[in-house]
């Protein structure tokens, strides 16, 4: 996500290398904090967003969930009526809602884990930006104190790596996406047979679901 991406660069950035290597400290430093306010709207309307949607999956899984329970009754009753081919249609539904139910709970789980990293996102955020309001001041006060003295020499010393750090993890990103892409592809290809022999699994766990529905109703 592009958003978490900015606001972890705004979480490392460092405040006193950002100050001593501008030519307007205070413009910096106020842009800076700008950003992160901005940022911050941003990640909080989207913790906002997360947050819905994975309530939205919940209601989605409870509700397939009560599918799956509906499905079976109707099952149940239709072994004790004595209707066969009514029972395996049943089974049918009860299956086809099994299957979703595990969909559902990939879902909810790969939500939850996002509005964790989103809310995590917030609180680091939210500490950076307390800390570049506290030491504005202080940080453009100390910049010039430097210069006054030839410090700010020393200060360009420092490192640069982070930027080639990200450079290199989304190239990183991005050979990983290819070799998913490329996985796709291959499976893809393989999908027809392995539909169809789902589907014979798929009957047989419905005609196994019949004989022991029929045996546990007495039928």
């Amino acid at each position: 996500m592009a958003l978490l991406e900015r606001v972890s660069t705004l979480v490392r950035a460092n405040l006193n290398d950002l100050i001593d290597r501008a030519e307007e400290p205070e413009k910096m430093i106020k842009q800076v904090i700008l950003d992160m306010q901005n940022q911050l709207l941003q990640v909080k309307t989207q913790v906002a967003i997360a947050i819905a949607d994975q309530h939205l999956l919940e209601k989605k899984q409870k509700e397939n969930e009560d599918k799956v329970a509906e499905w079976m009754r109707k099952a149940e009753l239709a072994v004790d009526k004595k209707e066969d081919d009514l029972a395996r249609a049943s089974l049918q539904r009860v299956e086809s809602h099994r299957d979703l139910s595990e969909n559902f709970t990939q879902q909810v789980t790969d939500q939850k884990a996002q509005v964790e990293n989103l809310k995590s996102a917030l609180r680091q955020l939210e500490q950076k930006l307390t800390e570049a309001q506290a030491k504005a001041d202080v940080l453009i006060a100390q910049h010039r104190r430097a210069r006054a003295v030839g410090k700010a020499s020393d200060a360009r010393l420092a490192s640069g790596d982070g930027s080639k750090a990200a450079a290199f993890d989304r190239m990183k990103r991005k050979v990983a996406h290819s070799e998913a892409v490329s996985q796709a592809k291959s499976e893809i290809a393989g999908d027809n047979i392995d539909d169809r022999l789902a589907a014979l699994e798929k009957e047989d766990r419905i005609e196994q679901l019949l004989v022991e529905l029929k045996t546990k109703r007495g039928a």
